[in-house]
C-alpha cells in the first residue's frame, strides 16, 4: 500500500477529466474505485474536493490517497517475457520525453514483405510508465548499429522531427574502411539517388546522379581519419551533414574506402580477408536539442564484432573520449 503522495499534472496531460486521468496514471484502479475515492473527497486537485467530471490542467496538484500497489508487470499484448527483455536491454537514455536505444546490428528498425522482427514492432516493450509506446524519429540500416532515438509522447515526436528535418541533430559515426583515406579530413559531396526499378528495402541502393535528374538528392559527408593500420584499413569518425538513404555507405565506396563488410557499396580496393563479415559502422554518439529545454549528449557502446575489429587492428577506442572533438568549428 502507497502513502499519501502529491502529484503534479505534467504539460504531456493536457487538459483531461480527472477520472480518466487517475485511471492512466494508476490503471490498477477500476471506475468505480476513481468515483469513490472522488465522492469522498479523498483525491483533491489544489486542495479542493472535484467531481469525476471535472477537468484537470497542467500546473495543477493533485492530493492522492494511499492506493494499493499495481499487480506485476506482465509483458505487452502479443510480446514474450522474452521480447521485452531484449527491447529494454537496448536502453542506454530514458526520460519522461525522449528514449535512445543502442540497437544491434542485424535487426531492422521497420518491417517490410520478409521482416517479421523488427524495432519498430518492439517498441510496446518500451511504455514504462506512459499510456503509449514511444514512436521512431528517424532509422538507421539493419546492419548499422548504434545511438537510435524514440519520442516517447506526441509533443516529444514533433519537436524531434523537426530538429531532425532542420539538421538541428549531430550524429558521428565510427566505421572501419579499406585502406587509408588522404588527404585525412575531409568533405564528401555528390547528388545521388535511389537505382530505379527497386523498391524492395532489403535490396534498394544509392547511385550517382545529376542535380537534373528525377529523384537527385544532395548530400554531404565529413570524414576524419583517427587512427590506420599499416595501410590496410583505418578507423574513421564520419558525419553525415545531409541523412540520405545509405549516404555513408554510398560515399566512401566511392572515394575508394569502402567500409568493411558492406554487401553493397564496395571499391576497387580489396577488403583484407580477416574484415569480411558484418558491416563495421556504428552511429557512436548523438547530439540533439532535448525537447524540454537544454541539450542531449548519448554515446553507444560499440558492437562485439566492432570491439572485436578494433582490437585486431590495434585501435584503442579510449583515444577519442569525445566523438564530436575532430568536427567541432566545421559546421
Amino acid at each position: 500500500m502507497r502513502s499519501v503522495e502529491t502529484v503534479e499534472v505534467g504539460e504531456d496531460d493536457g487538459v483531461a477529466r480527472i477520472d480518466r486521468w487517475l485511471r492512466r496514471r494508476y490503471p490498477q484502479l477500476t471506475q468505480g474505485q476513481v468515483e469513490k475515492m472522488l465522492r469522498t473527497g479523498q483525491v483533491r486537485v489544489d486542495g479542493a474536493r472535484v467531481k469525476a467530471s471535472d477537468r484537470i490542467s497542467p500546473g495543477q496538484s493533485v492530493r492522492i490517497p494511499p492506493l494499493p500497489d499495481p499487480p506485476p508487470a506482465q509483458p505487452p499484448e502479443g510480446m514474450t517475457r522474452k521480447d521485452e527483455d531484449f527491447i529494454r536491454s537496448l536502453v542506454i537514455h530514458r526520460d519522461d520525453d525522449v528514449i535512445v536505444l543502442n540497437k544491434p546490428p542485424g535487426i531492422a528498425v521497420q518491417g517490410g514483405p520478409k521482416t517479421v522482427r523488427h524495432i519498430d514492432g518492439l517498441l510496446a516493450g518500451l511504455k514504462f510508465d506512459a499510456e503509449k509506446k514511444p514512436k521512431l524519429v528517424h532509422r538507421l540500416d539493419r546492419d548499422t548499429s548504434g545511438c537510435l532515438v524514440l519520442a516517447r509522447h506526441p509533443r516529444a515526436a514533433a519537436f524531434l522531427g523537426e530538429a531532425f528535418r532542420d539538421r538541428d541533430t549531430d550524429k558521428i559515426y565510427w566505421a572501419i574502411v579499406v585502406g587509408s583515406p588522404r588527404p585525412k579530413v575531409g568533405e564528401l559531396r555528390s547528388w545521388i539517388r535511389k537505382a530505379p526499378g527497386v523498391h524492395d528495402a532489403d535490396r534498394e541502393m544509392m547511385q550517382r546522379a545529376l542535380q537534373t535528374d528525377e529523384g537527385a538528392v544532395h548530400a554531404i559527408t565529413q570524414y576524419a581519419l583517427m587512427s590506420e593500420a599499416g595501410g590496410r584499413a583505418a578507423w574513421l569518425a564520419l558525419r553525415p551533414v545531409t541523412g540520405r538513404t545509405h549516404q555513408l555507405r554510398f560515399h566512401m565506396a566511392e572515394m575508394g574506402h569502402a567500409i568493411a563488410g558492406d554487401p553493397k557499396y564496395k571499391c576497387d580496393r580489396p577488403t583484407p580477408n580477416d574484415l569480411n563479415g558484418a558491416l563495421q559502422l556504428h552511429a557512436r554518439a548523438i547530439r540533439m536539442p532535448h525537447p524540454s529545454g537544454g541539450e542531449l549528449k548519448v554515446i553507444a557502446k560499440l558492437p562485439a564484432h566492432m570491439v572485436h575489429t578494433f582490437n585486431l587492428l590495434g585501435f584503442d577506442e579510449r583515444e577519442a573520449r569525445d566523438p564530436f572533438a575532430p568536427f567541432e568549428g566545421t559546421r
